[in-house]
């Protein structure tokens, strides 16, 4: 089986998930950071209570769920979103910036190793929460120098720009860790973002591809409120803490799916960060 996704907003039909069986909080990340230093209690019952939730979310909306075998020593594993990306033409392999992540590279080639991988990020560090394939054509890489380098943007800009794509590498400031905290399609035309930390440029090249934007304070960027997926058909899963987003979400008409995952987000990862899309359904 090819994997394939052209698009954040597809109807999703196969999602790659770890089980949290090692997860904690690590410093690797200016929110867990905050977290740890703040003194909040980790508890491993929530934790997999709320990955259940989650599990049961996508399971409800038809979504089959594939995982990853965890491993003791890769706490981050669990988010899955980094260390692929599919594409339109299969599976890209990425390359993690940090040392205490690299190791997760070994479960995701034993994932893979029975279909074969589209592509590898050679030229740099690129991680899947800074690739966001937009729509079919259409797709937005972000670069903060930290988790992925120019460098890596760009090779993986021109391997889409050869196929007739239009890329945009958009900066952002280090202290996010990923375009995704910032930035996140909800469906097709309507995206989740905080404005006031991208460029302006951003806001117009979003607007001229016709993008509503359901503008997010920087709260709720800490909280990872802009950090939600997309399953298409109208509907999308968002963390319950993200009240007033999810609000917002349902006045656009869209049918909000809400697990509980505060466990995950004051590690510095939420629902975005927890799912690899392996197949959508093509975009129009």
């Amino acid at each position: 089986m090819t994997w394939f996704v052209d698009s954040e907003t597809g109807r999703l039909r196969d999602v790659l998930l770890c089980p949290p069986h090692h997860y904690k909080w690590i410093p690797t990340n200016s929110i867990a950071v905050e977290t740890l230093g703040n003194g909040t209690a980790f508890d491993h019952d929530r934790v997999r209570a709320q990955f259940a939730e989650l599990v049961d979310a996508l399971e409800g909306a038809g979504v089959t769920c594939h995982y990853v075998e965890p491993e003791p020593h890769l706490p981050y594993q669990v988010y899955t979103r980094d260390s692929s990306q599919t594409t339109p033409w299969g599976t890209l392999l990425t390359q993690l910036s940090l040392p205490e992540r690299r190791g997760e590279i070994g479960g995701i080639l034993r994932f893979y190793q029975e279909n074969g991988v589209w592509n590898y990020a050679s030229a740099g560090s690129i991680e899947g929460g800074d690739i966001h394939v937009v729509r079919p054509g259409l797709a937005v890489i972000g670069w903060s120098g930290v988790r992925t380098s120019l460098l890596g943007a760009r090779q993986l800009a021109g391997w889409f720009e050869q196929r007739g794509w239009e890329v945009r590498i958009e900066p952002f400031p280090e202290h996010f860790l990923h375009l995704d905290v910032l930035f996140c399609m909800a469906a097709d035309g309507l995206a989740v973002a905080c404005l006031d930390a991208l460029s302006d440029d951003f806001a117009r090249w979003l607007a001229s591809h016709k993008i509503t934007v359901i503008d997010a304070t920087y709260r709720e960027v800490m909280a990872m409120s802009c950090n939600l997926l997309s399953l298409g058909a109208g509907k999308v899963i968002s963390p319950r803490h993200s009240a007033r987003i999810n609000q917002a979400l349902r006045a656009a008409g869209l049918t909000v799916l809400d697990p509980e995952l505060e466990q995950f987000a004051q590690g510095g990862g939420s629902v975005h960060c927890l799912t690899m899309p392996l197949i959508r359904d093509p975009g129009a």
